[in-house]
C-alpha cells in the first residue's frame, strides 16, 4: 500500500486541489504551533489572574488541538498527506513558535496577535476554496475563522 497522495475524482481541478491542500497544510502548521504555545502558556502562567487565565487557555488549547485533526483529515479527504512532524510543522508555520515569558499579560498579547494573524491568513484561503468549488473546505475555514476572531476578542478583552 502506498502513502503517496492520490487525486480524488470529486469535481475539483487537480491544480486547485494542490493549492487548497497547501493552504490547509499551512493552516494546520499555524494551528499546531498556536496549540503548543497556548498549552505552554497554560502550564506556566502565574499571577493574580492565574485561575481564570489557566482555565481560559485550557479551553483554547483543547479547541486548537481538535482543529488540527479536522484540518489534517480534510487534507486526507482531498488526496494529500498531512504534515506529521515538528520539522514539517515548523517549516510550514508562519507563527513564531517560541516566545517564553513569565508575564501573563504578555502571554495574552502574544496569543491575541497570533489568533489575529491566523484569521487574516485564513480569510483569503476560504475565498479561494469557495471559488474552486470546495465548499466543504470553505466551511471548515469559516469555522476556524470564527474561532480565531472570537478568541482574539476574548484575549483583547482580558488584556484591556
Amino acid at each position: 500500500m502506498s502513502n503517496e497522495p492520490t487525486t480524488p475524482a470529486i469535481g475539483i481541478d487537480e491544480k486547485a486541489l494542490k493549492d487548497i491542500n497547501a493552504g490547509l497544510a499551512q493552516t494546520l502548521a499555524d494551528t499546531f504551533t498556536l496549540y503548543l504555545k497556548t498549552h505552554g502558556y497554560h502550564w506556566n502562567v502565574t499571577g493574580p489572574h492565574f485561575r481564570s487565565l489557566h482555565l481560559m487557555l485550557e479551553e483554547q488549547y483543547q479547541a486548537l488541538f481538535a482543529a488540527t485533526d479536522e484540518l489534517a483529515e480534510r487534507m486526507r479527504a482531498l488526496g494529500d498527506t498531512a504534515p506529521g512532524s515538528m520539522a514539517e510543522m515548523l517549516e510550514l508555520a508562519t507563527l513564531k513558535d517560541h516566545e517564553p515569558t513569565d508575564d501573563a499579560l504578555q502571554m495574552v498579547k502574544n496569543l491575541q496577535r497570533d489568533h489575529e494573524k491566523v484569521a487574516a491568513t485564513i480569510r483569503p484561503l476560504a475565498e479561494a476554496a469557495d471559488a474552486a468549488g470546495d465548499g466543504a473546505t470553505g466551511d471548515l475555514y469559516n469555522a476556524r475563522l470564527n474561532f480565531h476572531e472570537q478568541t482574539a476578542w476574548m484575549l483583547r478583552a482580558f488584556a484591556s
